[in-house]
């Protein structure tokens, strides 16, 4: 039997939860403060009341070109979700309705390359993309993102296809269903929420990967994270302006998640509750 939830514990969760949101988001919104002050104000201290003046995002326009690593962002983010779900999809099918006495090794030991600090292979990386010719290149860029997020997206695809029934696909077969048909045309469509709350995340990885996308460009395929970076220079950190560039950087992918946030909470829970 259930136990009653009185009114005051919900105000006390309610108030909890609260307080954890606006700690967790204040780094953000302080951001967002910072941004409206001149650059005096902004080294002066701690105040929450900016002056209001957009001087800052209009140096951010006038100095440096926000939408060619707005739209490197875009293409990097948006590129290495498809490739990664193209590789990820076939792969948790096979390991999620045909597997092995290997799939769970496999596994761990795709979720353990997660744990390797970036750094440790930086300089082996480096070289790869040298002497192929990918530095500074977006398609560079699209294979290593992909690369680090696809253990990511195989375990997420995984725990989804493992809450479909087998029988659907064994009819799907019975019927005459190929190998991509029963992948394409009954698989995916009945495992839809897991893969946009997958493509989603993908997506926000992606975005707001700063290690890899900032020492492998320098120009050409530089996306927001290196945009933000190009703020710190040797006469010091310009805080006004970098809050600027920051709010310009984070805002597309805030109003993405807000849109979406009951997709991304509906596809994270899917097959959470039986």
């Amino acid at each position: 039997m259930a136990r009653a939830v009185t009114n005051r514990h919900k105000a006390f969760a309610t108030l909890a939860a609260w307080i954890v949101a606006l700690v967790i988001f204040f780094p953000i919104l302080y951001t967002i403060i910072t941004s409206f002050k001149s650059e005096t104000e902004a080294i002066a201290g701690f105040n929450i009341i900016p002056s209001g003046t957009t001087e800052s995002y209009a140096a951010v326009q006038t100095q440096y070109n926000y939408f060619k690593p707005f739209m490197n962002s875009v293409l990097l983010s948006v590129g290495s979700t498809i490739l990664a779900l193209a590789i990820a999809i076939p792969a948790a099918w096979s390991m999620a309705f045909s597997p092995t006495k290997r799939t769970k090794d496999i596994l761990m030991w795709m979720l353990s390359t997660k744990m390797m600090p970036a750094v440790a292979v930086l300089f082996p990386m480096y070289l790869i993309f040298r002497n192929l010719g990918l530095l500074d290149s977006r398609l560079g860029l699209i294979l290593m993102l992909t690369m680090i997020n696809l253990p990511i997206v195989v375990w997420m695809l995984y725990t989804y296809f493992r809450e479909i029934p087998g029988e659907i696909l064994e009819a799907a077969r019975m019927d005459g269903a190929s190998l991509w048909g029963e992948i394409v045309y009954v698989l995916t469509p009945m495992a839809v929420p897991g893969i946009a709350s997958t493509m989603l995340l993908n997506i926000i990885l992606a975005w707001n990967e700063a290690f890899w996308t900032i020492r492998l460009t320098t120009t050409n395929a530089a996306p927001l994270t290196a945009f933000i970076s190009s703020f710190s220079s040797p006469q010091g950190l310009f805080w006004a302006k970098l809050s600027a560039a920051s709010t310009l950087a984070i805002a597309p992918i805030l109003i993405m998640g807000w849109f979406s946030q009951k997709q991304l909470v509906r596809g994270l829970t899917f097959g959470a509750v039986k």
